[in-house]
């Protein structure tokens, strides 16, 4: 599964939402601006989130646009799948050799259960000097 700037870039717009959740309604040209991205692109990428119920937005001055619920409550897979569509590694699963439907049915099960237990919260929480889990190795 491969997921386009549309997925990676709404995401970035709903964690930046996240780190300023109780703030206020927060613009997206200021979105653009932090994460030098188009605003004219986040502009067409917050429809989507805005009808599926994850952001509201806030006319006026000083609008812009909040989160619907506290982060914790919002998933990266819930951002991923209203604008990415359905989450799966291949077409056609269903026309696969059993062992090869199987495989694509757990990495498929992988994926959507690190999208589905990754908070808004944890994303926005995360600093640069936290460590992965697993660190890595490297031979020579």
């Amino acid at each position: 599964m491969k997921i386009s700037t549309k997925g990676r870039y709404g995401l970035t717009i709903m964690i930046e939402l996240a780190k300023k959740h109780g703030e206020g309604p927060t613009s997206l040209k200021t979105i653009a601006q932090a994460n030098e991205l188009s605003e004219h692109y986040l502009e067409q990428l917050i429809a989507p989130l805005r009808n599926a119920g994850l952001v509201r937005s806030i006319r006026g001055a000083y609008g812009g646009y909040i989160l619907s619920d506290v982060p914790s409550k919002i998933t990266a897979g819930d951002v991923i799948r209203v604008l990415e569509g359905p989450i799966t590694p291949v077409e056609g699963i269903e026309d696969e050799e059993p062992a090869k439907r199987e495989l694509w049915i757990r990495i498929r099960d992988a994926i959507k259960d690190v999208l589905d237990n990754t908070t808004l919260e944890d994303l926005a929480s995360h600093s640069e000097d936290q460590e992965p889990e697993e660190g890595y190795m490297f031979y020579i």
